[in-house]
């Protein structure tokens, strides 16, 4: 579904992909593990292309991203949707405005219909009676389900996720996990999650990749990443520094 080809990147001089390799499966949740500030969320605005890399090739669906022009850019970005750290709501609209936001930007459809759909979406991720209230009315957790039925909005092929557990409790936490992993069943899209979250990691994911120093350096189901012998992905899952 996604492949990263040689993808380099640097900002002032200070790399952060260095000749990158990632393949993202079909129809499977990708958890791409590091240390903060390690890159991780460079990484995934690649694959949506806000930035476009130094060097190197970035497929999407067998199309390389890294030489459109913005117009058919724009085109395969309605193949996504994102799930951003804060949920990134807007405070100006209410929470169903917020979910309908996608389709009135992105189809002609009339706004009735647009709202019926923002209904559905927010109660496939376990929200009813809320399209009224302001997202500063929301709990952390509401606010993250509010964004991801807006993720959802537009039936995307690839969901992204930047860190969705952060900032919420245990049980929270666990609650997104398991909505997460519903939603992908549901609608069958390819989910690629950056976190440094591990339990949530190897509760939720079919593959499990480690960016370090710009590279992937372990790809494995989490059975394969848990039974690694680098020390490095080993001290990371373990919490122990390097």
């Amino acid at each position: 579904m996604i492949r990263l080809e040689q993808v380099s990147k640097a900002f002032k001089g200070q790399i952060v992909l260095d000749h990158l390799d990632l393949e993202i499966e079909k129809g499977k949740i990708t958890v791409i593990i590091g240390q903060s500030g390690g890159g991780k969320s460079v990484l995934l605005k690649h694959m949506i292309g806000l930035i476009r890399p130094d060097s190197g090739h970035i497929y999407v669906n067998g199309i390389d991203i890294v030489s459109l022009d913005d117009k058919k850019l724009n085109d395969i970005r309605k193949k996504f949707g994102m799930l951003f750290q804060a949920a990134a709501l807007f405070d100006s609209m209410n929470v169903g405005e917020n979910v309908a936001f996608p389709l009135i930007e992105h189809t002609r459809l009339p706004r009735k219909e647009i709202m019926k759909i923002a209904e559905e979406k927010l109660l496939r991720v376990g929200l009813k009676n809320v399209s009224h209230k302001m997202p500063s009315e929301l709990s952390g957790g509401m606010r993250k389900r509010v964004g991801l039925a807006r993720a959802i909005a537009l039936d995307p092929e690839i969901i992204l996720f930047d860190e969705p557990t952060t900032g919420l409790d245990p049980v929270m936490c666990d609650a997104i996990d398991r909505l997460i992993v519903e939603t992908q069943k549901q609608t069958e899209a390819t989910c690629v999650i950056i976190s440094h979250d591990i339990p949530s990691t190897f509760k939720i994911a079919n593959k499990i990749a480690m960016l370090y120093q710009g590279k992937i350096i372990e790809m494995g189901t989490p059975d394969e990443v848990r039974s690694s012998t680098n020390p490095v992905v080993q001290h990371f899952i373990e919490g122990k520094s390097t």
